[in-house]
């Protein structure tokens, strides 16, 4: 078996634009094997030779496993260097870790995404999952908000589930450009005008940390239980093992503890600026 702190190498199959500074990446294992099973939520560590590796979510489809995705936001010297990765080029991969979003949980229910910019990458898995089990869930519900039109991430995903009855997708932006005809304002505005039960609801959330806090307290608003409300906390994790501390977020470390925590355990944290 592997030590966790060993990455295994997979080589790029795959790699595509999504904005300006986000773009996707899909994985094969240079081993031969034909499967990587992980949960909506949970996320790897890439690593880099040379340069280091950084923690980002799964943002494929967990019920293809045949393939491994992720889709990064160029921000740091790490993921500018993967930024500049080609097809055939190799990275290091540990994981996967963490918890993940409470699809089972939710089942029965309604079900309310709440996205905010490259937020919806981490998503993406638990979407895919509640869109392929519809059955199983009563109102589902996709709020998307980000800074303009051009920074849209899986806009042609996002306009084929626009185009299901049996799902509610709305799509917001901060600033129009470029003939938008659609929302404009900040995403949390949306959620007067989307359909769910708030007391059968279960909220899986996230984006920035202020636009999470301000999100679940909309959400409050309408009824939603603080319990039935999801946030993913993706901070700067070194180590995906608790071992540095650099994700320590109060009592709690992100990497092991999350990076998907109910609302209701980091309310009172985070409200607190220093935290």
């Amino acid at each position: 078996m592997t030590h966790p702190m060993v990455p295994r190498l997979w080589w790029i199959t795959r790699r595509r634009r999504e904005t300006h500074d986000t773009f996707t990446v899909e994985l094969k294992p240079s081993n031969g094997s034909s499967e990587f099973r992980f949960a909506p939520g949970q996320f790897n560590m890439l690593y880099i030779w040379g340069a280091g590796e950084v923690a980002i979510s799964i943002s494929g489809d967990p019920n293809a496993p045949g393939s491994l995705i992720h889709t990064i936001r160029s921000v740091g010297a790490v993921t500018r260097l993967m930024q500049k990765l080609k097809s055939g080029d190799e990275v290091g991969v540990r994981g996967p870790f963490g918890s993940c979003w409470p699809i089972e949980q939710a089942v029965s229910g309604d079900v309310i995404f709440v996205a905010g910019g490259v937020g919806l990458a981490p998503l993406r898995p638990a979407i895919y999952h509640v869109l392929a089990q519809r059955k199983r869930y009563q109102r589902v519900v996709l709020l998307y908000g980000t800074r303009a039109p051009a920074d849209i991430l899986y806009a042609r995903e996002l306009e084929r589930w626009r185009a299901r009855f049996d799902a509610q997708v709305r799509v917001t932006v901060d600033h129009a450009a470029g003939g938008w005809m659609g929302s404009v304002g900040v995403v949390t505005h949306l959620i007067a005008r989307a359909r769910f039960d708030p007391a059968r609801t279960t909220a899986m959330i996230c984006g920035p940390e202020v636009m999470m806090r301000f999100t679940a307290m909309e959400l409050e608003k309408r009824g939603v239980p603080a319990k039935n409300m999801h946030i993913s906390m993706e901070r700067n994790m070194k180590c995906a093992l608790g071992l540095c501390g650099h994700c320590q977020y109060g009592p709690s470390f992100i990497c092991k503890d999350g990076p998907v925590f109910s609302y209701e355990r980091l309310k009172p944290l985070l409200a607190i600026r220093e935290v």
